[in-house]
């Protein structure tokens, strides 16, 4: 009888218990997974502050047992690093609004709009995302070189204005939109391209910020584009100025190189703290515009 009196006990103790422990293994599970991610992100940070000595040190050390911010003043001299963060942000940033003004204008024609040969277009455009980029470097560069547009900004931003992933991702984004949208702008007499820029456009921010952070952060930390169409120091990015740090002998000075490494990821985690407001915000207002 008292066993069948305190089973109920029991099992209620249990479930509590299970409640608070469940949670907390959850955390500790995320925490470590966490720390596993950002590991390369600490060994960055850490060898930037380290002096030459201990860089090179073995066993190597995680946390450095001397600061020092000799790394820091050394990209700075060793290249010219403010013009390569200034080329890298005219780079990034004007291969993103030309991709989204155009991707989103090709989107709208895509999903909006119902013409002849309309499918098969779509399918080239998707086909085209399976040919390799390498196999398209060398005939691309013959163009800009024949154009003159090696070390310009012309030749690193128009050859990629236009992208067919991103043309894709915003078409399948417009026809989750309610047509009758469109329906009531036209018959309020608006054009095409007023029902795209007034309708289609503000309730599309979700998809345009999606996209715009993934096409700036692929072509800040593009490396071989840049190398490819630049021969000019003064004309490189971040990550193609990286690669010509060598030091006496050809020894890679490793915490220059991780200094350089860490100024490049700031701009990128401050626009990714911006953005995810932004986001967050324009999701919760998709639809309502």
């Amino acid at each position: 009888m008292t066993t069948l009196d305190t089973a109920p006990v029991r099992r209620r103790t249990a479930s509590a218990f299970s409640a608070k422990i469940g949670p907390s293994l959850f955390f500790l599970a995320m925490l470590v997974v966490t720390l596993i991610v950002l590991l390369p992100v600490f060994i960055i940070a850490f060898t930037a502050f380290k002096p030459i000595a201990e860089v090179n040190a073995f066993p190597p050390s995680l946390v450095p047992t001397e600061w020092t911010f000799d790394n820091f003043t050394r990209i700075f001299t060793d290249l010219p690093f403010a013009r390569l963060i200034l080329n890298s942000f005219v780079f990034a940033g004007g291969v993103t609004v030309l991709a989204l003004a155009f991707d989103s204008l090709a989107a709208y024609v895509l999903a909006r709009i119902d013409f002849r040969g309309s499918r098969l277009l779509l399918i080239v455009i998707v086909a085209s995302l399976m040919i390799p980029f390498q196999a398209t470097l060398i005939p691309i560069y013959q163009l800009v070189a024949d154009l003159g547009w090696v070390n310009t900004f012309w030749g690193l931003i128009i050859p990629r204005a236009a992208d067919a992933f991103g043309i894709f991702f915003l078409r399948q984004f417009f026809l989750s939109l309610p047509r009758d949208l469109d329906n009531a702008a036209r018959i309020d007499g608006a054009s095409e391209f007023r029902i795209f820029r007034s309708v289609v456009l503000p309730n599309a921010v979700p998809a345009l910020l999606t996209l715009g952070i993934y096409i700036f952060v692929n072509n800040w930390n593009d490396l071989l584009w840049p190398l490819v169409f630049t021969t000019d120091q003064e004309m490189g990015t971040i990550t193609s100025g990286l690669t010509l740090l060598t030091g006496p002998s050809g020894i890679v000075p490793y915490g220059v190189m991780m200094a350089g490494s860490l100024i490049a990821v700031i701009p990128l985690a401050v626009m990714f703290l911006f953005v995810q407001r932004r986001f967050i915000e324009s999701v919760a207002s998709t639809g309502l515009k």
